[in-house]
């Protein structure tokens, strides 16, 4: 019986096993080894703080464009350049020859701010602003030179009137730091012509000609494009006192005085307060010449000052 009883344990013993061996999962594979690859931890994200300012890209600024209107300012004298081939032109040709070499450094001596060039009178009405406007429109046509035409009769200014073009920022709005050259340039149909206006008139309009600002204003302009030649429109010498001011900053000075009207004692008066300035040209207007019974320029250039009666075509100009 007992022997009976073992043999059945045994048999259910065995049976166990090979149920046990049935069931169980044969062994997985062993995945293959993959080379291990660093990884970089992300840089953590750190707040803003928040008085930290923000980054915006400053718009760019572009100078205004204006058209002038070239047939008006043809018919009105003015030496365009779609006008004829006029006597006239041919006259300012000779009269900005020697300015144009001194404003690039090719006269006879070197002149600190050569290409700065002021046109005045010694007293109004003698054509100072038509000899401006004119005389940055024959620079302008040369092929080698660019022009900043600046309206600095901040007292009566009169070359956006004469150009026909509205009223705007300028000059004493830049000094007093409201606006920058850029945004208050006209750039004109004249491809090499810009015109910087006045502005808005100011009650110490002296002071800030005679300002730091205004110095390091005429070094900036003086330096920043070598083609570059300004011709300031500027008050009468006897009039007011910001033309003298200006006279000081200036390489070239312009001196129109009109013919059969200007007393010489004035002439010598006015020239007596820009007496610092290396280079002075005198442009005698409307004078009347002897062979055609028409009036012209004469002119009087260099080191100084004096007459001459070099014209002989008719040319009357526009007071101013």
């Amino acid at each position: 019986m007992s022997s009976l009883i073992e043999q059945a344990a045994e048999r259910l013993a065995q049976l166990r096993e090979a149920g046990a061996e049935q069931l169980a999962p044969p062994p997985a594979p062993r995945p293959a080894l993959q080379p291990v690859v660093p990884v970089t931890p992300p840089r953590p994200i750190e707040p803003e703080s928040a008085n930290a300012p923000a980054v915006v890209a400053a718009p760019a600024v572009v100078s205004k464009q204006v058209a002038l209107n070239l047939e008006k300012l043809t018919a009105e004298g003015f030496v365009t350049p779609n006008a004829p081939r006029s006597h006239r032109a041919e006259q300012y040709r000779v009269i900005k020859r020697p300015l144009i070499k001194n404003a690039m450094g090719q006269g006879a001596a070197p002149i600190t701010h050569g290409n700065l060039i002021m046109v005045t009178s010694a007293l109004a009405g003698e054509g100072k602003s038509f000899t401006s406007i004119n005389l940055a429109m024959s620079i302008a046509a040369e092929l080698d030179n660019t022009v900043m035409l600046v309206d600095a009769d901040v007292a009566r200014p009169s070359v956006l009137r004469m150009l026909g073009l509205p009223q705007s920022a300028g000059l004493l709005d830049i000094l007093e730091g409201k606006a920058d050259v850029s945004s208050t340039l006209l750039k004109t149909n004249i491809d090499k012509l810009s015109v910087l206006p006045a502005g808005t008139r100011h009650a110490r309009a002296t002071e800030l000609l005679a300002s730091e600002a205004m110095r390091q204003l005429l070094d900036d302009m003086a330096s920043r494009y070598s083609d570059r030649i300004i011709i300031f429109d500027s008050p009468p010498l006897l009039l007011t006192t910001e033309s003298r001011v200006l006279a000081s900053n200036m390489g070239q000075i312009v001196v129109v005085v009109q013919a059969d009207r200007t007393l010489q004692a004035d002439v010598e008066h006015a020239l007596s307060t820009i007496e610092a300035c290396p280079v002075k040209m005198m442009l005698l207007n409307q004078a009347r010449t002897d062979s055609k019974a028409g009036y012209g320029y004469g002119y009087g250039y260099g080191y100084g000052y004096g007459y001459g009666s070099e014209a002989d075509a008719p040319a009357e100009s526009a007071a101013s």
